[in-house]
């Protein structure tokens, strides 16, 4: 076999994979998940309902093995919390209901409003029309779920807690729920799944505890299995609110970060941070990064309550919510 012909031969068994299938050429390693850890951010799901997130500690799971997690898609990860303890306004829990949860055509129940009297939850809106008004006990099952119990039933201002039961009726055989995500109701019952009543991005997680005041329902989320992940190491130790990403790929904007190490530090330490991840541009644009000697990135970022928007933008900003104690 001359030279020429040896080169060839050996082009075209290295351009075959040495016997491999070619989509054996083709595979790309699994995408890994980010992991994620927050103190102090007040997270928007939409312009008014706000997360109140005292502690967090979790990842971004990415939904595709072939593609990481992408702030500018909220459909490309799922956050998968640990441990955290987060809080929710009762006026935030009534617009979620109202704006995802029954958000459907058809819905049963309408004008949802909650809120929060010595301990017990009031429901009030209307059910196929008609006006009502529950006042029930919270409790925690032993799945994570909130069990709100009714000890009043009203219906057009009437009482009829006493006259259903006279009929043998629950709430159950008057409001159908099929295909609603994170509610249902067995009896009189209505058991709410807190995670699964989020739009994207979806929240997984177990919630372990949760406490009520007058202005906030703060739940505790812990690992079913009682062994906590660890803290991560952040690389700015005096930051008071931040938000801390650290491993795997993660993507937002033009910029792809491997090995991620970003830092998200709140530019005004004074109250929480203020974060809406559909605006994090123009909170971006409007602070300011640094790099780290492991070539990690800090962001300063402003509150998105203080935060002008971009040239273009057509979002209505609202005023900083009223703060919610999640201590």
């Amino acid at each position: 076999m001359n030279g020429a012909a040896a080169v060839v031969r050996w082009g075209t068994f290295l351009l075959c994979g040495a016997g491999l299938p070619s989509h054996a050429l083709a595979q790309k390693p699994e995408v890994s998940a980010v992991q994620v850890q927050m103190r102090h951010v007040d997270f928007h799901v939409d312009s008014s309902i706000v997360l109140k997130i005292q502690s967090l500690r979790g990842e971004l799971q990415p939904t595709s093995p072939e593609h990481s997690p992408y702030f500018d898609d909220k459909s490309s990860f799922v956050l998968s919390i640990d441990s955290a303890r987060i809080g929710i306004a009762p006026a935030s829990l009534g617009d979620l209901l109202n704006r995802y949860t029954f958000a459907y055509p058809g819905s049963p129940l309408k004008r949802l409003r909650i809120s929060v009297e010595k301990g017990q939850i009031r429901q009030q809106g209307t059910m196929k029309g008609i006006s009502f008004n529950i006042l029930a006990d919270l409790t925690l099952t032993p799945t994570g779920e909130l069990r709100l119990h009714p000890s009043s039933v009203k219906a057009a201002g009437i009482g009829v807690g006493g006259l259903m039961k006279f009929f043998g009726l629950h709430l159950e055989k008057l409001v159908k729920l099929e295909g609603v995500r994170g509610v249902r109701i067995e009896k009189d019952d209505f058991y709410l799944d807190p995670p699964r009543l989020l739009p994207p991005p979806l929240v997984k997680g177990r919630v372990g505890g949760v406490e009520v005041t007058d202005t906030a329902m703060v739940l505790t989320f812990q690992p079913v299995d009682s062994s906590k992940v660890k803290p991560l190491t952040v690389p700015d130790p005096k930051a008071a609110n931040y938000m801390f990403y650290r491993g795997g790929v993660l993507r937002f904007g033009k910029l792809t970060m491997h090995d991620a190490d970003l830092m998200i530090v709140d530019a005004n330490p004074q109250d929480p941070f203020d974060f809406y991840l559909d605006h994090y541009n123009a909170q971006l644009v409007a602070g300011y990064e640094k790099n780290t000697p492991d070539h990690g990135l800090i962001v300063v970022m402003q509150d998105y309550s203080r935060t002008p928007p971009l040239p273009g933008e057509t979002h209505h900003r609202k005023n900083r919510p009223a703060s919610v104690s999640a201590d």
